[in-house]
């Protein structure tokens, strides 16, 4: 983006789709996750953020859960729900970095994985995004966090969180905007917010801040 271009607001809706695959133990789980598409992967790990918004759930990743829920494998439910996901900047990366704990939690064990009970499977799911244009448009920085209130959590999710594995790079579309405006500082302590540590009302709240702070609000 160069200075003079402004900064357009998206939101995205979503189509879920069952994608067949399902998992009754760790073996399975790990052999499903090393060929399912990676929409499938970001679904089972990101979906939660936008359902819940208004609140925290104790834990947001689907594979965490069902492996404390259905396997009873608590010590593995605590090492995947502790996946820092703003560590990643691919879905390759993320999905890596499950199937290690997954694996290397088959590897040190002598007995065999737990089987779930039936109807208890882990049905793998996938989503397909459709990319909509809001008709909310910034012409500056001031306009941006003028218009900033207005915005949808589905918006904010868009741009905030997609942003990084969409792109693959270790920013969101606010930041980079902004950066190319001139605003790096700005651009920087915004970068430093963990979207995965607030609801989506937080993260608009703390960046309207954020915003005021440096002056352009």
């Amino acid at each position: 983006m160069n200075q003079v271009q402004p900064f357009r607001f998206f939101t995205e809706r979503r189509l879920v789709e069952l994608t067949g695959l399902s998992a009754r133990n760790l073996p399975e789980l790990a052999t499903i996750l090393h060929t399912v598409s990676g929409s499938s992967v970001f679904y089972h790990t990101h979906h939660e953020f936008l359902a819940h918004h208004f609140e925290k759930p104790v834990v947001y990743n689907d594979f965490a859960v069902w492996v404390r829920e259905a396997l009873q494998e608590d010590a593995l439910a605590e090492r995947l729900a502790a996946v820092d996901l703003l560590a990643f900047t691919t879905i390759r990366q993320l999905r890596e970095a499950i199937l290690s704990l997954i694996e290397s939690c088959m590897q040190s064990r002598n007995r065999d994985s737990r089987e779930c009970l039936p109807d208890d499977e882990f049905h793998f799911c996938k989503s397909k995004s459709f990319i909509l244009p809001t008709g909310i448009v910034a012409q500056d920085p001031s306009d941006f966090f003028a218009k900033l209130p207005g915005i949808t959590t589905s918006s904010l999710y868009f741009h905030f969180l997609e942003a990084r594995l969409r792109l693959g790079r270790p920013t969101n579309d606010f930041s980079h905007w902004l950066a190319s405006q001139g605003q790096l500082q700005l651009s920087h302590a915004i970068d430093q917010l963990d979207p995965y540590r607030l609801t989506l009302d937080e993260l608009k709240d703390d960046l309207i801040q954020l915003g005021s702070k440096y002056g352009v609000c």
